[in-house]
């Protein structure tokens, strides 16, 4: 019996063990297959490819210890799922939503009760065979969320995900979250990312936009995977006619990370805005690619990226802005900015347009640099210390981004996460 098969026999008896439909462990086995002659995706100017990314073991199913979880929400009006590993520890939906139809579940229930949604939009937007860690993904699958919002639903408070990495285990966290917006629907949805525990274990992190016509999505979320985890993520975005997707991310994690934004405007009409910060420090490396792409006629689509570098660390930004033949009357901008606030560190932000039709607008601003010496006299000339100086200037450069973030709670605890970076960061300049 060769590897491949061994692996495939080992993955089958985990699917069933699992409970799972015959159309996701026909997933399971092909992306297996697949892994075979994938690749690593490439990224320009950056080098990871030595990063423990994939685990080398069995799909297995662990439960976590509930424990390591703040107790349940008391309001019940609050819209919530945790997962902690692979288990699902809280789940809060008010009653209303659900007569109206609005699904919110784990990956594998998904799979199991709503077989015609699954199917249709599972791995629809990112495919299996894009590369050696989509294929990885599809065959090692081991936790999600599935959120379905029907046809003319709209949801005025948002929905909270919290995603923790349970570290106190030896075992990958490969998930994925899939939210579909139907016609005229709208929804804003809220992620954090933590982890618990010391063991070093890869994170596999990918979402599924689906923003059906004239449908809204607004989409945060704060990743704060600690030190112990190596993360590859992908976030993608299907934007039909007339719908309308926002993107805020605050990349906050203290271990190596590298990811990928995608924003496909594919209907008429279509609005994409991707806006992102990201603080690394230590001896961190993260890479980061940020591309909206323009099929639709008269689409727009925006990059707003901003980062800061402290101490020995790293930060790659390449945005992309495609606009295909045949999309004329769109829009491609993108913004990518630095600070860089090490001697020792490195940056850098790569705009990249591609344009393949002429009755469009593009533009791009790129800049890599330290603080503006002018703001920081006028501040210390005030009596405000050197670092607190520093870290309002970092924080009005930010700001773009996290003014946009839906959740004022959520905005506190990035503006928590970031002050605490950054002081850590500037300990060691």
């Amino acid at each position: 019996m060769t590897e491949l098969e061994q692996a495939q026999n080992q993955i089958a008896a985990a699917s069933r063990q699992n409970d799972e439909p015959a159309s996701l462990l026909q997933y399971r086995l092909t992306a297996r297959k697949m892994m075979e002659k994938l690749r690593l995706p490439k990224m320009q100017r950056f080098k990871y490819q030595d990063w423990p990314l994939i685990a080398h073991q069995p799909l297995t199913w662990l439960k976590s210890n509930k424990d390591l979880v703040a107790a349940e929400p008391a309001d019940e009006e609050v819209i919530k799922i945790t997962q902690l590993g692979q288990s699902t520890v809280h789940l809060q939906i008010p009653a209303q939503l659900r007569q109206e139809g609005v699904i919110l579940t784990d990956i594998f229930t998904a799979a199991c009760e709503y077989p015609q949604l699954f199917d249709r939009f599972y791995m629809s937007a990112i495919k299996p065979d894009e590369h050696l860690l989509t294929a990885y993904h599809a065959a090692y699958l081991n936790a999600g969320l599935f959120l379905y919002v029907p046809k003319g639903v709209v949801i005025d408070k948002p929905i909270e995900a919290e995603l923790i990495q349970d570290n106190t285990q030896m075992a990958p966290l490969v998930s994925h979250i899939l939210v579909v917006a139907d016609q005229n629907s709208k929804v804003k949805f809220i992620q954090h990312l933590f982890s618990v525990g010391e063991n070093d274990n890869p994170a596999n992190m990918m979402i599924e936009l689906i923003a059906r016509d004239n449908s809204e999505i607004d989409f945060s979320s704060l990743d704060e995977l600690g030190k112990h985890t190596h993360t590859y993520f992908k976030r993608r975005a299907d934007i039909g006619r007339d719908a309308h997707v926002e993107w805020a991310v605050g990349i906050m994690n203290d271990g190596d990370t590298v990811g990928d934004m995608d924003s496909e405007l594919l209907g008429e009409g279509g609005y994409a805005n991707s806006k992102m910060i990201a603080v690394t420090t230590g001896n961190q490396k993260v890479g980061i690619n940020n591309r909206v792409t323009n099929r639709g006629k008269h689409t727009t689509g925006l990059i707003n990226q901003r980062g800061v570098i402290l101490e020995n660390s790293e930060l790659i930004f390449n945005g992309i802005g495609q606009i295909i033949h045949g999309a004329h009357g769109s829009q491609a901008d993108q913004q990518n900015r630095v600070l860089i606030m090490s001697p020792r560190a490195r940056g850098d932000a790569n705009p990249i347009l591609l344009i393949d039709e002429n009755d469009v607008e593009a533009g791009h601003a790129a800049s890599v640099g330290p603080v503006d010496p002018h703001q920081m006299y006028y501040l210390m000339s005030r009596g405000i210390p050197r670092p607190l100086a520093q870290r309002m200037v970092i924080r009005g450069f930010l700001g773009a981004v996290l003014n946009a973030i839906p959740s004022q709670d959520v905005r506190k605890q990035m503006i928590d996460i970031l002050e605490r970076k950054l002081a850590h960061g500037q300990q060691y300049q």
